[in-house]
């Protein structure tokens, strides 16, 4: 028992290198533009100050949804999801499966659930003793089902659900218009010290790799922003892009999607001038919509609202 709790405590430990060098890749990223290349290299004024003031933007923006996606804790099921005492002392005490099965199968038909397993069972999850509501999975790292659960992303150390997509996909936005502002405006002085315009310096080493870092990170960002792009498109997670979703009619791929508008909407909420900020907003779910979902936000939307605000 000792030495599985020492090791669920390395492996936390551990989860968070990938956010820290992250972390640090960004805040070198600040002192080379902001020291390196705008106080010690630019000479115009006006282009320095032009440049100061819409990197931080970027920069504030950046760290913002950075923030909420690694911070935002994923959304579980609620209590009514839960089996009672009575139904789970009656579960445990059957032996026989296909009684099981059929155990869940009475309870279910209280709920809103309309998936089913690959072998068309009730989804059920044995580690949280909860019925999986539509879209739900659970996620073996976060120890916990996450509702609409994308994947777990070692990036910002957090499970990208329901409760974080939005601040997900900000983030992607983000850090791309960060590459991509970086990029853009050291150019000219990458060109210069390439050539030798400019003397040799500790500024050279930074604006060089700095332009590097800029273009690697846009590339590898591109290529994932655009592929959830089209998942938010067509109204899938990553997980229902690799296995669709199975429902009593059998598999379908598109069992979620409600058109380009609404799909928008249930990721982004429905004040588009909200759609760049990161703030959560419950959008009003369309009547094609996992119904078992409504249910589960309905339990723990004033939980996650309080929690925004005071963040």
């Amino acid at each position: 028992m000792a030495l599985s709790r020492g090791l669920r405590c390395c492996q936390r430990v551990f989860s968070w290198i990938p956010v820290l060098i992250i972390t640090s890749v960004v805040l070198w990223s600040y002192y080379a533009y902001v020291f390196e290349l705008c106080l010690f290299t630019i000479t115009n004024s006006f282009e320095k100050v032009a440049y100061l003031l819409v990197f931080h933007i970027c920069f504030a923006m950046f760290s913002w949804t950075y923030w909420k996606s690694i911070f935002t804790p994923p959304a579980s099921p609620c209590k009514k999801f839960q089996l009672s005492y009575s139904d789970k002392q009656r579960y445990e005490m059957e032996e026989r499966p296909d009684a099981q099965k059929q155990i869940l199968v009475e309870i279910a038909r209280k709920l809103p659930i309309s998936t089913r397993a690959q072998s068309g069972a009730i989804r059920f999850c044995d580690r949280c003793q909860v019925l999986k509501p539509d879209r739900c999975h659970h996620c073996s790292v976060c120890e916990t089902c996450v509702l609409k659960m994308d994947h777990h992303c070692p990036w910002v150390n957090n499970c990208v659900g329901f409760s974080n997509y939005k601040f997900f996909l900000l983030f992607l936005s983000y850090s791309m218009l960060y590459c991509v502002f970086i990029a853009a405006t050291v150019f000219q002085y990458f060109i210069k010290f390439w050539v030798g315009e400019l003397p040799n310096g500790p500024a050279k080493f930074h604006v060089l790799f700095l332009m590097f870092v800029a273009l690697m990170f846009f590339v590898s960002l591109m290529f994932l922003f655009g592929y959830h792009c089209w998942l938010v498109a067509k109204n899938r997670s990553t997980l229902e892009a690799f296995t669709a979703p199975v429902f009593v009619n059998g598999p379908d791929k598109n069992g979620f999607n409600v058109g380009l508008r609404r799909n928008l909407r249930q990721v982004f909420g429905e004040e588009r001038r909200l759609w760049f900020i990161p703030y959560v907003i419950f959008s009003r779910i369309s009547y094609r919509y996992p119904v078992a979902c409504v249910v589960a936000l309905n339990c723990f939307s004033t939980t996650l609202r309080f929690f925004f605000l005071e963040l």
